[in-house]
């Protein structure tokens, strides 16, 4: 099964979270359609990975926006939509789902993540897929695609860097430019990345 359970630090056992990475996913449009129609069946977080950076960087925005779900503090209809805004360094709804959801005709790379929130959590988004197992069937049987290991290395090979520096304002950084190692340069993007996301519920 290619569906991995995430621990999560301070999040409590009862509030399941689950990912899956998908690579040359062909149905994007498909999927899409499934979110604005707002099928119950289709509640997931669905990530164009092309702007994720690392796995630190997606469990930042799960974590905020699992934390914001447990205070009762939702910003957008509910959890899933609220991981997606969560990547965002600003406060523009329409710009994260532009830049992290999934996109007609352009999203190949996909991640899907799933949050079975606790039973007294103010979400909104409660479904009939509970378990691992049924989530797992439901996701290989819709998202068309070649499912692939979460792992830092594989979601290295479809960061686009120069979109993802675009959204996090990275361009023309003095400090990054003056990085001639291109490993560390993208280990310092990824923190002022991350620092933007922090910065942006202040």
């Amino acid at each position: 099964m290619a569906l991995e359970k995430l621990e999560l630090e301070h999040v409590p056992s009862s509030c399941q979270i689950y990912a899956a990475f998908f690579r040359d996913v062909s149905n994007a449009d498909f999927l899409h359609a499934q979110l604005l129609s707002r099928n119950s069946e289709f509640k997931y977080a669905f990530i164009d990975a092309s702007s994720v950076i690392s796995r630190l960087h997606l469990l930042s925005a799960i974590y905020s926006a699992v934390n914001v779900l447990l205070d009762g503090s939702l910003r957008t209809p509910n959890v899933h939509s609220e991981i997606v805004v969560s990547f965002n360094a600003n406060n523009n709804i329409a710009d994260a789902y532009r830049r992290w959801g999934i996109t007609p005709g352009k999203t190949k790379d996909l991640i899907v993540v799933k949050v079975v929130p606790p039973s007294n959590a103010q979400d909104g988004d409660s479904a009939p897929i509970q378990t691992q197992q049924a989530i797992w069937d439901h996701l290989s049987q819709h998202v068309h695609g070649k499912p692939t290991p979460l792992t830092d290395a594989e979601l290295a090979q479809t960061t686009d860097w120069p979109k993802v520096r675009k959204y996090y304002r990275l361009n023309g950084v003095p400090a990054l430019d003056r990085i001639s190692d291109e490993q560390e340069k993208r280990k310092q993007s990824e923190r002022l990345a991350l620092m933007g996301m922090a910065l942006r519920g202040l």
